[in-house]
C-alpha cells in the first residue's frame, strides 16, 4: 500500500481534488492518506464494497470512546443522539421512523409546493449580479425541510446560521473559534427544538415532528434527546448537501453551455444523476472496522478508520468511460454521492426531486443566466461546495 500526501486545505486541491484522485487510482484501490492518518478508498469497487460491508460501521467502538473537550459538550451531545453515527439496533429504529416521511407518495406530494417556492424565489431576483446560492440554492432545500418537519418557515435564516456553524466542524481547517461557535449553535438549536417539540405534543399537526412524537408515545422508545438529534440531523443534512449539489449543478451547466434538451421531462433525472456524479457535494465519509478484516490486501484491525472517497469513486476510470467528461446522456451507472448500504441517504429521493424541479424552473425562467464571476469552492473539504455563485440574468 502506498502512502500519499495531500493537504486537504491546500487551495489548489480544494478547487480541484480530481487530479489527486486520478493519480491515486492509477496506483490501486486503497492507499494510506498521511494527512488524515488513515487508509482511504479511492476506487469505485472498494468504496462500493466498504459501504455495504457490515464489518465496518459509523459508530466508534465502545472501548475507543473518550469524553470530548468540555467546550464542545453541547455539540457532542447533539451528535451522540444522531442517526448518522448510529448502528443497529438504534439506527434501525430511528431510520424506520424517519423513512415514514420519505415515502414515494409523501415526496411526490411536495412537488407543487417546491415548484411554487422556486417561482416565488425567482420573482424576487434582482436585475444586477447576485449570489444565486443565497437567493435560490440555499432557500429551496431549507424551506422545503422546514415544511416537511413543520418548523416555521420564518425560522429558516436562523436554522441556516445554526447549521452552517455546526457543519463547519467537519472541515479540515476548523479552528477552536469554530468549535465554540458550533457548540453555541448546537445548544441554541437543541433548546429551540425541545421547546418546539413540547408545543407539538399539545398541538399536533400533519408534519414529521408530530409523527416522530406519536411514534415515541406509542412505545418506540424514541427519547426526547433522540427526537432533538434526529431533527437537527434532518435540518442540517436536509439542506447542507442539497445546497452544494444544486450550486455545483448550476455552475456545471453554465460552464458547459447547457442544452435545453437536458432539462426536458424525459431527461431531467439523467441530468441530476450526472451532476451528482460529476461534482458531488460530499467527498469523504468514514467508517470504523469492527473486527479484523482483509480488504484489497490490507488487514484492518478493530477500531481502524477508513476514509471512503465518494468523489473519487464517481470518477474512477475503471468503472466508467471518460469519467472527467460531463455527459448527461450517459446511463446513471456510477454514483456514490448518497453513500450506500445501511447508511444510504434517507433524503435522497427528496434531494433528487428538489434538484429536478429547481433546475427546470430556474433555466425555464432565466434562459439567459450567466456567470458574473469565476466560481470558487469554499475551503471546507469534506463538503465540496461553492463559497458563492455570482450570476446575472441578462
Amino acid at each position: 500500500m502506498k502512502t500519499l500526501t495531500q493537504s486537504p486545505t491546500d487551495p489548489g486541491f480544494v478547487q480541484n481534488p480530481y487530479p489527486f484522485y486520478a493519480k491515486a487510482q492509477e496506483q490501486g484501490q486503497l492507499h494510506y492518506w498521511q494527512d488524515y492518518s488513515m487508509v482511504a478508498a479511492f476506487g469505485n469497487t472498494a468504496v462500493h464494497m466498504l459501504l455495504r460491508d457490515r464489518r465496518f460501521g459509523r459508530e466508534m467502538p465502545e472501548e475507543m470512546r473518550k469524553p470530548g473537550p468540555a467546550h464542545l459538550a453541547p455539540f457532542l451531545e447533539a451528535e451522540a443522539h444522531s442517526m448518522l453515527d448510529a448502528e443497529p439496533p438504534r439506527h434501525t429504529r430511528l431510520r424506520k421512523l424517519v423513512l415514514h416521511a420519505f415515502t414515494s407518495r409523501g415526496i411526490a406530494a411536495l412537488e407543487p409546493g417546491i415548484t411554487a417556492l422556486c417561482h416565488g424565489l425567482i420573482d424576487a431576483f434582482p436585475d444586477q449580479p447576485f449570489d444565486l446560492l443565497d437567493a435560490y440554492c440555499s432557500q429551496v432545500p431549507v424551506i422545503t425541510i422546514c415544511r416537511l418537519l413543520g418548523v416555521p418557515e420564518e425560522m429558516a435564516p436562523q436554522l441556516l446560521d445554526w447549521s452552517h456553524r455546526m457543519v463547519a466542524m467537519y472541515q479540515a481547517a476548523r479552528t477552536e473559534e469554530m468549535e465554540h461557535a458550533a457548540a453555541q449553535a448546537a445548544q441554541a438549536f437543541s433548546d429551540f427544538l425541545r421547546g418546539y417539540i413540547e408545543e407539538r405534543r399539545s398541538d399536533p399537526r400533519d408534519d414529521l415532528i408530530t409523527r416522530l412524537i406519536a411514534a415515541e408515545e406509542e412505545g418506540d422508545k424514541l427519547s426526547a434527546d433522540e427526537l432533538t438529534g434526529t431533527c437537527i440531523l434532518l435540518l442540517n443534512a436536509g439542506h447542507e448537501a442539497s445546497v452544494h449539489a444544486l450550486g455545483n449543478g448550476v455552475k456545471t451547466l453554465l460552464q458547459h453551455g447547457w442544452d435545453p434538451a437536458w432539462l426536458a421531462p424525459e431527461a431531467i433525472e439523467g441530468l441530476v444523476e450526472e451532476i451528482l456524479r460529476f461534482d458531488p457535494p460530499l467527498h469523504l465519509f468514514t467508517r470504523y472496522a469492527y473486527e479484523e478484516a482483509e480488504v484489497f490486501g490490507h488487514t484492518f484491525k478493530r477500531g481502524d478508520q477508513v476514509a471512503l472517497l465518494l468523489g473519487a469513486a464517481n470518477r474512477d476510470p475503471k468503472a466508467l468511460d471518460q469519467p472527467d467528461r460531463f455527459n448527461p446522456a450517459r446511463p446513471p451507472k456510477v454514483n456514490k454521492s448518497f453513500g450506500g448500504g445501511l447508511h444510504f441517504c434517507a433524503g435522497a429521493p427528496l434531494a433528487r426531486l428538489e434538484m429536478q424541479i429547481a433546475l427546470q424552473v430556474l433555466f425555464a425562467r432565466c434562459p439567459d443566466l450567466k456567470l458574473a464571476a469565476e466560481p470558487e469552492y469554499a475551503n471546507c473539504y469534506h463538503f465540496h461546495g461553492l463559497s458563492e455563485l455570482l450570476v446575472t440574468r441578462k
